[in-house]
This record gives structure tokens, sequence and C-alpha cells, in this order.
């Protein structure tokens, strides 16, 4: 149970529309679960235009959770939109960008899934594949959702020798889930590549010069509730927030 000494950790939202279109702000339970068995305080974040107020937010928090979620408007990286990729939404990129960089430049502990790892580089000035299938040839499968479960182990990651991902796990394979058609393309600066999937994806990144920031393009509050290796990211992340 959170206590005083639990660290706040902000979890910004995605707009969900219920069955007669009326918007709300909300995020999977997953997240939230996995940070409250690592010891977090929980705060979920609207989407917010305001730049005071969102400053003031984050000057609230110990942590940045970026979640899974819809794609980044590609103009945020300079490129025209692709056909496959999917409406932007702008209030929420707004957010989670301006969000990413301050949280980076403050020093601030920042874990990015899915989504998030992709709203991690482009805030620090990377880019992405718009759509894995049609942008890279000979690549696997990614999107294994909605038609199948989202803990479905889909493939290994190799994780490189002496990254902070590898030291976290204790390993340098990982069988992951996998539930998103985007990725990394170039990595921003001050990111390197810590992880990829057999066909090259990009599947994690971290800023070595930085106290904690990792990019994580599966899903491992997923398979947190069962998997030890998948819970001791977020408990890594909520130990570096305490501090």
């Amino acid at each position: 149970m959170a206590d005083k000494r639990s660290p706040l950790i902000g979890v910004t939202c995605m707009t969900i529309l219920t069955e007669d279109h009326s918007p709300r702000l909300g995020m999977s339970r997953s997240y939230v679960n996995a940070l409250l068995r690592a010891g977090a305080a929980p705060l979920l974040i609207p989407h917010v235009a305001d730049t005071g107020t969102l400053r003031a937010l984050l000057g609230r928090l110990d942590g940045l959770l970026l979640p899974g979620g819809g794609d980044i408007d590609p103009e945020r990286y300079g490129e025209s939109r692709h056909e496959k990729c999917n409406e932007p939404s702008a209030e929420r990129d707004d957010t989670e960008l301006a969000l990413a960089r301050w949280a980076v430049e403050a020093g601030m502990p920042v874990l990015g899934i899915c989504r998030g790892i992709q709203v991690l580089n482009v805030a620090l000035g990377g880019s992405l594949y718009q759509d894995i299938a049609a942008q890279i040839p000979g690549a696997e499968r990614h999107d294994w959702y909605p038609n199948h479960p989202r803990d479905r182990l889909s493939h290994a990651v190799t994780i490189t020798p002496d990254t902070r991902l590898a030291h976290m796990v204790s390993a340098t394979s990982l069988p992951v889930n996998s539930l998103h058609h985007q990725s990394v393309k170039d990595a921003a600066p001050g990111l390197v590549v810590s992880a990829c999937s057999p066909d090259g994806i990009v599947e994690a990144v971290e800023a070595p010069e930085h106290p904690f920031t990792i990019g994580l393009q599966w899903h491992p509050e997923e398979l947190a509730g069962s998997d030890a290796r998948a819970q001791r990211l977020f408990d890594a992340f909520v130990e570096a927030s305490r501090r």
C-alpha cells in the first residue's frame, strides 16, 4: 500500500470514447497495478494545454511513465503521414512530448512503454517507422493484438550486455509480448539501442548519461503479475524515482 515514502509516478492518459462517443480520459489498470506492486503512488495525468499547469504537475512528480496508445503525428519528427499511420491525437502528443523533454532535462526517471518509447525518442529528436510491415522489408509480424491476448509471448529480444536493461533483468535474452505496428527508426541523440528483436526491430533504448531513462517497445505491465523479470523493470524504475 502506498505511504508517504512512496514516490509519486505520473502516468499520462489517453482519450477513450464510450458507446455514446463521450470522451473519457484514462489508462490501462495494468500500469497502475505494476507500479503499486513496486511501492509507488501512481497519478494519472490528463491532457493539459497550459504550459504552466503542465510544468507544475511535473514538478510534483518523482518519476514519469509514458504508456502505450495510438500513433504520434509524423509531423512531430519531420515526415508526412503514411497511409498506415493512424489518426494522431494532438492533445496527447503536446502533453507527452513536452513532459518527456522536461523530465529528461530535469534528470527525472522516465519509463516509456510501447508508444512511450516512441514518444521518448521523438521528444529527444529521433524518428519512427510509421508501419513496420509497409516500411521494413522482411520484418516479422509485431502487431499481435487485438486478435490475440495481450500477454502472448510472440518473440524474444536480444539485450545488449552491460546495459541498464540487461542488469535489471539479469539476462541478455527475454521473451516478450508484441502489440505494436510502429518502431524506432533513428535513435535520438543521447539514446542508445539496448535491445532488438530477431528481425532487427528496435525493442529498447536507454540514456547512459541519465539517471534512469529507458524505453521498451513491448508491454511488461501485461506480464508483470506473473513474470518476476517483467515486474523487476517497474521495481527498478520506482527505486530510481525514490532516490
